[in-house]
């Protein structure tokens, strides 16, 4: 007597005295700290829309993609700020804990430009 599952085309593998089904669990999205931190953002605050687009299969690909933006967001905004405010490897090498001040301040405020340009929106 076959099963449901056998009957869909499903198979099974013997592991010791079990019969397991073969199937693979999907692909988890790619997303790094800022797509997680979008997707806590739909999920409290835009409900509808996190739903919409969960039903739709279009959210993986906007956490995708406003991870992806974030991530280039922050780098250069970084960058700039460290051009600009002088922040060298000169320093780095001069004074450590100066250099650690100012970069973990350029940080915070790159931080919060990208939750309410991208994150927060």
């Amino acid at each position: 007597m076959q099963t449901i599952y056998e009957k869909m085309g499903g198979t099974y593998r013997q592991v010791g005295d079990y019969l397991l089904p073969d199937i693979e669990a999907p692909e988890s999205p790619q997303i790094g700290i800022w797509g997680q931190r979008r997707l806590q953002y739909l999920r409290i605050h835009k409900r509808v829309l996190y739903t919409t687009m969960l039903m739709s299969d279009a959210l993986k690909a906007h956490l995708e993609e406003v991870d992806k933006f974030a991530e280039e967001m922050f780098h250069q905004l970084t960058m700039q700020m460290k051009a600009q405010e002088g922040v060298t490897e000169e320093l780095k090498a001069n004074n450590q804990m100066e250099w650690a001040q100012r970069m973990n301040n350029i940080r915070n405020r790159v931080s919060k430009i990208v939750y309410k340009e991208l994150i927060h929106t």
